[in-house]
């Protein structure tokens, strides 16, 4: 998983010397792989940045994130909380949009935000392949377009850069490796997107029902997907991990 991060921001130059990387931490399993996974780095990169971590608390009843103050203090990563009412406000303000849509774009805007204002120019997201894949089906499907997460950007206030350093590690990488390390996961971060039948819960499905008769079908879509993903900028290979 390390080594496939590091490839990723190596292939997309999406760290540089002097950076400051703000990772958007939920508590779930593939943000906190992807804050280990950046403190690895940021130890044996041939590089210098400085990582800190955001979460935004959008106020539902279920989620709690209070476990993850003194485990990012244990760390030693500072680390910043923003709570919010968005799911009061997702009733009021979503117009047309789903829940998670709605929730998506206002945490986003709320991690823009910190960033600017606490002087971080990147900021990190831990959208997997497998979430790549499921992204570019549903487009494809349900909007007749061929689109993905890219994994390397600027944002459009042209101020932040946003990346993914896990393109390339699968979904099954995060939730082995935050078994292992047994790392303090905030289970269903997000209660209203199990709640309800959801596009991208059937995805995932039938991907895993494909992948088990096409055991190279995520090195396919992948391979199909890197012209939507952004521009490579090197081949650097291994960033800094092992």
């Amino acid at each position: 998983m390390v080594t496939a991060a590091g490839r990723a921001i190596g292939d997309y130059g999406m760290i540089r010397a002097g950076d400051r990387v703000l990772l958007g931490l939920s508590g779930g399993k593939d943000s906190l792989s992807l804050l280990h996974v950046l403190i690895h780095l940021k130890a044996r990169a041939p590089i210098r940045f400085e990582l800190a971590a955001c979460t935004v608390d959008p106020q539902s009843p279920d989620y709690d994130p209070a476990p993850l103050k003194p485990y990012l203090a244990a760390l030693g990563v500072p680390y910043f909380y923003e709570s919010q009412p968005i799911v009061a406000q997702a009733g009021e303000h979503m117009q047309g949009d789903s829940f998670c849509a709605y929730c998506s774009r206002m945490r986003r805007g709320i991690l823009y935000r910190v960033a600017r204002e606490r002087g971080y120019n990147v900021l990190a997201l831990a959208q997997h392949l497998d979430d790549l894949a499921e992204t570019f089906l549903m487009s494809a499907f349900f909007g007749g377009k061929l689109r993905t997460m890219r994994a390397h950007y600027l944002n459009d206030a042209g101020d932040v850069r946003v990346i993914r350093p896990f393109v390339y590690v699968r979904e099954r990488q995060t939730r082995d490796f935050a078994t292992r390390a047994q790392l303090p996961v905030i289970q269903e971060n997000c209660p209203a997107c199990f709640t309800v039948p959801q596009q991208r819960m059937r995805m995932k499905r039938l991907l895993a029902e494909l992948e088990r008769e096409h055991p190279r079908l995520f090195a396919n879509l992948l391979s199909a997907m890197r012209p939507l993903m952004g521009q490579a900028v090197s081949a650097l290979g291994n960033f800094g991990g092992g």
